[in-house]
């Protein structure tokens, strides 16, 4: 078992600039790196991010025997990201899925965001939206997660595409028309079932910056999940002043 990886982990005053710690609870460094760059791109000098590995499981999580194994590795790594640096003012679940959510919304003193619950909650402020991701395995974890925040009334579609995020995130423009597809698959559905979404969240940390790439073919807002955990954690730190 290795420990945990970090990155961007520069000490800053926990008195002067609030800290956050990122935890990708995938073992693929890459994507690590990925979220630690559009973490540093959205929130500038205004939050010092430390964005950590999980120390143990999948290289990219694709359903429930992953997802399971993703939640121990992520209660682990913040474990050791606070030995190693110290208390965090929040913590965001780099992965669209949210392992260990709940867990760590029990055990944590800081507010904890998962990029799933993050999608959803701002979404849904739109009105009803549908969710567009890879590998279908994500099916029943994403209602499930949906039902417990309150939301699964809200959710009027989810398709998932016949590829895991991994294989997506190799394959940009592969994977570009076939998340495009599955989003107007989305809104159709919706439109179908008399619910049109107000908005389609494209989910999955590996799939960062598609929803930006997808938006001139699709005819409604498209909503990043790693955007909108950023989002959402930069403001739960504003409410803590």
């Amino acid at each position: 078992m290795l420990p945990c990886r970090a990155f961007n982990a520069e000490p800053v005053s926990p008195s002067t600039v609030p800290r956050l710690l990122l935890i990708n609870p995938n073992t693929t460094d890459s994507v690590t790196r990925l979220l630690a760059d559009a973490a540093a791109d959205r929130l500038g000098s205004a939050v010092q991010v430390t964005a950590v590995t999980a120390p143990f499981g999948a290289s990219y999580i694709t359903g429930e025997h992953s997802l399971a194994i993703a939640a121990h590795a992520t209660l682990q790594a913040r474990q050791e990201a606070i030995a190693a640096h110290g208390a965090f003012d929040a913590c965001l679940i780099g992965c669209f899925g949210d392992p260990a959510l709940q867990a760590l919304e029990e055990l944590a003193l800081e507010p904890v965001t998962g990029l799933a619950e993050a999608s959803m909650r701002w979404a849904a402020r739109s009105g009803d939206f549908a969710i567009v991701t890879g590998g279908h395995g994500w099916r029943e974890p994403l209602r499930r997660l949906a039902f417990s925040i309150g939301l699964l009334d809200a959710l009027v579609a989810l398709e998932t595409v016949d590829a895991t995020g991994a294989q997506l995130k190799a394959d940009p423009d592969w994977a570009l028309r076939l998340l495009g597809q599955a989003c107007r698959t989305a809104i159709e559905r919706g439109k179908a079932a008399g619910r049109a979404p107000q908005s389609v969240i494209i989910g999955g940390a590996g799939l960062f910056g598609y929803a930006r790439a997808l938006e001139p073919s699709v005819p409604v807002p498209l909503l990043d999940s790693v955007l909108c955990g950023l989002d959402l954690t930069a403001e739960r730190l504003l409410k803590l002043g």
